[in-house]
């Protein structure tokens, strides 16, 4: 076996997630990584039945060069399905590209440090000299790599003039700019993933775009099958939806205003991620590590990823505390829970806090369900942000459930062990011709007494079901001459119900038994 460089290092990665959970003493599930530059949620696209079809045929290799998603790459950047060459990310594709031009001895520019550290590990993989470019002699690189915009730093820096140039572009969405039309006639190699905008980080899809005689040496030189059939099948989905960069914009620009009231000074970036510099970022990093946050760490500065509002606010009040500043964003509430349900047939996301201010938003695409779920934790006083898709082509019935039980396992989360809860609570709720009573008792056991008088498909099933995941009765009774009103009297009642049984009333167990 060739011997690597002496100094040879390969690509690490951050502390695994379990482990982030041991070292904080929290749940996995409440770990935030802002270090991945990916989204906090997958595509809508990305569920089960996405994939249904490609698990059927899972028995067999791909064929056919995968035309279909090449096709809907060369649509999505305006090229040819000749010049479009797929890998396992463009992580792949670095590796592919340089022992196709390098070899022993040869000299590779990189782009100077800091960069995205595949680079100069492909160089040395293929026997190659990685050289900084602002050191490299002009002519004597064989290849040369760019990372546009670049990352860490998240800068859009000019391109060099040098040929054969590789232009990363895992970021290109969020900047605009692109070197794909120099690839129609120069020897110029441009890199993209779905990793990013796409949410596909852990499918491994990636693609090169060149001209087709650059192409054609690349797929020679390429695995047989260099993408599985379940990962195309997540692509074309993705490629279907096109998801907007503009929210993660708008947001990059909020955290990094958090972030300069903090008194740290994040640089302008065209990325999903800022590269925020700081007197000793390794020891900032291991201190947000140690509350469940992890970012990338470098000595004298951090990178976070942009996630949405919610996330980077826990990140924001975790500087504030470390830094000993005041938090330029509200403190969320400690009751609180963020789960993911995933089955078969849903995914839902849930992130839930006591005690909010009824800010409230389901979005699962089950309509009146989604309505009735908003109603139920608008009136309880909650903050909720559910979130989801399903088999909505078989109806309601699914989603509408998996969100119920969804709520009701963040209710008993965020619940913990019930210590100084009021445990009990009723309302009565009219609306015009319905009348509904709800009565709850939050003390581990799960029960449910539903009497609606008319309902309009699944709102009893989906009380019954929240009951059951979140370890509470209920006990309702509502009764009208309009099923809506029906139904809904009924998630308004056991919403005003549970504000007041989760409501902080002293410091022990609610209960004579000693344990719920």
């Amino acid at each position: 076996m060739r011997a690597l460089a002496p100094d040879f290092r390969p690509y690490s990665w951050a502390m695994p997630t379990p482990e982030v959970a041991a070292l904080a003493g929290i749940d996995p599930s409440q770990v935030l990584r802002f270090d991945q530059n990916t989204p906090p949620l997958p595509l809508a696209s990305t569920r089960p039945g996405t994939i249904a079809g490609a698990l059927a045929r899972v028995s067999g290799y791909p064929g056919g060069g995968y035309l279909p998603l090449r096709r809907a790459i060369a649509d999505y950047a305006g090229v040819e399905p000749e010049n479009v060459v797929l890998g396992v990310g463009a992580d792949d594709l670095i590796l592919l590209v340089a022992r196709a031009y390098a070899g022993p001895g040869d000299t590779i520019a990189i782009p100077d440090a800091p960069t995205y550290p595949l680079y100069k590990i492909a160089a040395e993989l293929a026997g190659a000299i990685p050289e900084p470019g602002s050191r490299s002699e002009p002519g004597s690189q064989v290849l040369t790599f760019a990372c546009r915009p670049n990352n860490p730093t998240g800068s859009l820096d000019p391109l060099p003039d040098a040929r054969p140039l590789v232009v990363d572009e895992a970021y290109f969405e969020y900047c605009g700019e692109t070197a794909v039309p120099l690839t129609e006639s120069e020897e110029v190699i441009v890199l993209r993933t779905f990793s990013k905008l796409f949410g596909l980080a852990g499918a491994r899809v990636g693609y090169a775009i060149a001209r087709r005689d650059i192409a054609d040496e690349l797929n020679a030189r390429n695995a047989p099958a260099p993408v599985s059939n379940l990962a195309a099948e997540l692509a074309l989905a993705a490629l279907a939806e096109q998801p907007d960069p503009a929210p993660v914009i708008e947001e990059r620009e909020r955290l990094a205003s958090a972030f300069r009231a903090l008194g740290l000074e994040p640089s302008p970036s065209y990325t999903n991620f800022l590269y925020v510099p700081v007197d000793d970022g390794l020891a900032l990093g291991d201190a947000l590590l140690r509350q469940g946050l992890v970012v990338r760490a470098y000595p004298q500065a951090i990178r976070a990823s942009v996630r949405d509002a919610a996330d980077d606010d826990v990140l924001v009040e975790a500087l504030a505390r470390i830094l000993d500043r005041p938090s330029p964003v509200a403190p969320a509430g400690t009751r609180s829970a963020r789960t993911v349900r995933a089955t078969a047939e849903t995914r839902i996301a849930t992130r839930l806090a006591l005690d909010g201010a009824s800010r409230v938003r389901v979005a699962t695409g089950a309509g009146l369900y989604d309505h009735f779920l908003e109603q139920l934790a608008f009136h309880a006083g909650f903050d909720l942000l559910l979130e989801g898709v399903g088999d909505l082509e078989t109806g309601d019935h699914h989603t509408a459930e998996d969100a119920a039980l969804a709520f009701g396992g963040a209710l008993d989360r965020a619940l913990g062990d019930r210590r100084g809860i009021a445990r009990y609570g009723d309302a009565v709720v009219p609306m015009d011709d319905a009348l509904a009573r709800a009565a709850v008792d939050l003390g581990g056991r799960a029960h449910s007494e539903l009497a609606l008088e008319l309902d309009p498909g699944m709102a009893t099933h989906m009380l019954q079901s929240i009951a059951q995941a979140a370890r509470a009765s209920i006990h309702v009774q509502a009764s009208g001459r309009d099923a809506h009103h029906v139904a809904e009297a009924a998630f308004k009642a056991v919403g005003r119900a549970l504000r007041n049984a989760v409501r902080a009333e002293s410091a022990g167990l609610p209960s004579t038994k000693g344990l719920l």
